[in-house]
């Protein structure tokens, strides 16, 4: 996710209160309080998708495709003949060698729809939502817990940015593992305004209260002329 902008006039205040957005287990927006967790707490892990979609269209051809086949073994039981179509897909089978470009696309389409439905299953998903840390010592916080969204934070980091003295403009992109920051400076010394612009961001990453620090990149130049 990112956030990209030209630097406006801001207000008071270290970082913007509401701008984040904080996510519970069960997909329901909490409020800014939850936002920020100064102290640390227990690591939390990432959000699991429900593959609802996904489910719901295997489910879908595992039933169409079953009853297919249970209908076509049930006229056979009752003494007509099989549909046509299984019987030429079972000659085909018995008949066409392994080495056969038909057979090894057939296997390397069921292969990769396999691999794509494992993955599907191993991987927890809902990667623009980033965990955030459980505090303890309160009562009834483990049960609770707490996302920000990718893009909120790269908004609010961005706002950080360009309240740094210098920074003309600022483009941040927040991943679960780093945090780019682009940004133009138009006065002061390039080396002056990424040192404060570091420092700058690398507070409010912290405020951020994340489960998992992420680390900052952080590159200034001047704008293009013309």
């Amino acid at each position: 996710m990112s956030a990209n902008t030209r630097r406006q006039p801001t207000g008071d205040g270290d970082i913007p209160s509401g701008t984040g957005q904080a996510t519970s287990s069960a997909g329901t927006p909490t409020g800014g309080a939850t936002a920020v967790v100064h102290e640390s707490g227990r690591s939390a892990r990432r959000f699991w998708s429900a593959r609802r979609i996904p489910a719901a269209i295997v489910a879908l051809l595992s039933v169409a495709g079953m009853g297919l086949f249970l209908y076509d073994v049930v006229s056979v039981r009752a003494g007509r003949p099989g549909m046509s179509w299984r019987r030429r897909l079972a000659e085909e089978l018995a008949t066409r060698p392994l080495d056969d470009i038909w057979m090894t696309v057939g296997a390397a389409a069921a292969m990769a729809l396999g691999l794509w439905l494992f993955l599907l299953a191993v991987t927890p998903g809902l990667r623009r939502l980033l965990p955030m840390r459980q505090p303890t010592g309160i009562l009834g916080t483990g049960e609770v817990r707490a996302g920000l969204d990718r893009h909120a934070a790269a908004l609010l980091l961005r706002d950080r940015a360009v309240r740094v003295s210098g920074v003309q403009s600022a483009r941040v992109d927040v991943g679960r593992r780093k945090v780019k920051a682009r940004a133009q400076a138009h006065f002061r010394d390039l080396n002056e305004v990424r040192a404060d612009l570091d420092a700058a961001l690398s507070k409010a990453v912290a405020n951020l209260g994340l489960a998992r620090q992420p680390k900052l990149d952080v590159r200034v130049r001047r704008p293009k002329k013309g």
